[in-house]
């Protein structure tokens, strides 16, 4: 049976560009795996806030325009962080983002522009990117729960 939605993580859409909330919404249901919706649309204070506790890097974040949203994962009703289910939403957004015609860029795979041109799983994206991080001598900066529209 496909997942859906819950009313709180619909509401945290609100604000989210048309796109990104067709993608969400197409995704849920092409997911092996259950997620919600933590952050849409934020405001400036709420991004100041994140970047003073450490939670995001940036102020110039691609939710203060609503072109983002960040995911959480269940195993039941248990919140998981486990990287390999932010793999599996991953390939939900991709086939959601093929099939709705919008470009996403997935958080643990940034040297991809648009995840409709990657030929293989989100885990082997999310792999290319560590690999070439660490062949720059960089640290790879993994935020896998994050999907943004490609502007």
């Amino acid at each position: 049976m496909p997942f859906t939605l819950s009313q709180r993580s619909l509401g945290r859409l609100d604000g989210v560009k048309n796109e990104l909330h067709s993608v969400v919404t197409t995704a849920i249901g092409l997911s092996n795996v259950d997620f919600g919706v933590t952050s849409g649309l934020r405001t400036q204070k709420e991004q100041e806030d994140l970047v003073a506790r450490g939670a995001s890097q940036t102020m110039k974040s691609k939710h203060l325009t609503g072109d983002a949203v960040d995911v959480v994962a269940y195993i039941g009703s248990r919140i998981s962080w486990e990287l390999n289910l932010y793999d599996d939403i991953a390939d939900a957004f991709k086939e959601a983002s093929v099939r709705e015609g919008v470009g996403i860029k997935w958080g643990a795979s940034w040297h991809i522009p648009d995840l409709r041109d990657w030929e293989g799983t989100a885990e082997e994206a999310m792999m290319a990117y560590i690999d070439l991080r660490r062949s720059q001598g960089r640290r790879p900066f993994i935020d896998a729960p994050h999907f943004e529209l490609v502007t």
